[in-house]
């Protein structure tokens, strides 16, 4: 049929190599902005340990031109404290106040200096706040001391994460 033209359908997709494939799912599992590439991560929960820990972690991120990214873990208890059941299951209980410290955050003057950004995770703080650090390939994970019989009696979180993590902690008092 000379002459004619046969459009291509619009929804018609292109045959691609493997390899390409490859590169554009792993790109789009890494798409975060450039900005918090390389970050510094910063356990925050409005206490005052945590409060020291941001001041900090904006002065590192400050100093080394890159982006803060706030990780607010909600809470997880057992359920063993609800119904008395065994095995402990963990149920999320509902945790308001990320919405909340995220309003006080985006009010503060002294996080004008840098890019940041809040991530809500639920489930175990260290293994969270280690994982947030692993998809931004952050430099450092910054967090306040636990004083207190909790941190005595379970371990902190500050000395659980130095153990387990696998970029450098710093563990403010």
């Amino acid at each position: 049929m000379a002459g004619h033209e046969f459009p291509e359908p619009a929804d018609r997709k292109q045959v691609s190599d493997s390899l390409s494939d490859l590169r554009a799912a792993e790109e789009s599992r890494h798409s975060c902005d450039p900005a918090f590439r390389h970050g510094v991560v910063v356990g925050f929960d409005g206490s005052t340990s945590s409060e020291r820990a941001l001041a900090y972690a904006i002065g590192m991120a400050r100093r080394s031109g890159s982006g803060l990214i706030i990780v607010h873990v909600a809470n997880r208890l057992p359920t063993t404290v609800w119904a008395g059941c065994e095995p402990p299951v963990f149920v999320d209980v509902p945790d308001h106040r990320t919405e909340v410290l995220g309003l006080e955050l985006a009010c503060a003057d002294y996080l004008s200096e840098v890019p940041w950004i809040l991530v809500e995770r639920g489930g175990d703080i260290c293994h969270e706040l280690e994982e947030v650090g692993r998809e931004y390939s952050a430099d450092a994970i910054v967090v306040g001391s636990t004083h207190g019989i909790v941190g005595r009696i379970f371990g902190s979180v500050a000395g659980r994460l130095a153990r387990r993590a696998q970029r450098p902690v710093v563990v403010i008092p």
